[in-house]
């Protein structure tokens, strides 16, 4: 194995999940790095679906958390869960998200993916997208553990599409993947994994 070889590897199995960041802002080119590593990400027809909205604004960080925050409250109720619960949950959200350094919203367009009359083959195309954009994600968070950043994604954006569409006043085509905060971390978490042979078939 090449030097360079285990440095991906290490760069892969070393990165976990932080929710908590130091008070300290993260230069804009480190930033810009980062989603340029994002943007390296294969995709489907090398269409590049992918979407970023980076929030560094402590203002729209809370705005966006206290709508997103509304709807989660709204639909936890609607499944009866007890009140104690929803207040924590909604509280542990806003808290992870205004708390953040950056947040990069994570979105796809399909403007440029290819079109077909039957939905079998539209429905397909889709998923095309959205495993694309997750690529994306993915090189983001490695870009980040690289610069010894810290970072998580939220799949939250999922459960409020048109809520954070109309807070951050997206164009109509940029559909809300998910939210990945950004800081240097103010923790560390250790991480185990199933064994290799849960997950694998040999043909």
């Amino acid at each position: 194995m090449t030097q360079h070889t285990s440095i991906i590897i290490n760069a892969i199995m070393s990165r976990r999940s932080l929710r908590r960041y130091q008070n300290k802002p993260v230069p804009k080119d480190i930033i810009k790095r980062i989603l340029q590593a994002g943007i390296w990400a294969p995709s489907a027809h090398n269409r590049q679906p992918w979407r970023f909205v980076v929030i560094e604004t402590q203002a729209v960080k809370e705005q966006l958390a206290h709508a997103m925050g509304t709807r989660l409250r709204q639909d936890l109720a609607a499944d009866h869960i007890p009140l104690d619960v929803i207040e924590a949950d909604v509280g542990r959200s806003y808290e992870r998200i205004t708390s953040a350094p950056v947040l990069i919203l994570v979105c796809l367009s399909m403007v440029d993916m290819d079109t077909y009359p039957d939905k079998k083959r539209t429905a397909n195309e889709y998923i095309m997208a959205v495993q694309s954009v997750a690529m994306a994600g993915q090189n983001i968070l490695l870009a980040a553990h690289s610069f010894e950043l810290g970072a998580c994604w939220m799949c939250a954006p999922l459960f409020a599409p048109d809520i954070v569409t109309t807070t951050l006043n997206l164009p109509s085509d940029w559909q809300p993947q998910g939210l990945i905060t950004l800081g240097y971390p103010a923790q560390s978490r250790k991480k185990t994994r199933y064994e290799l042979e849960k997950s694998v078939l040999w043909r």
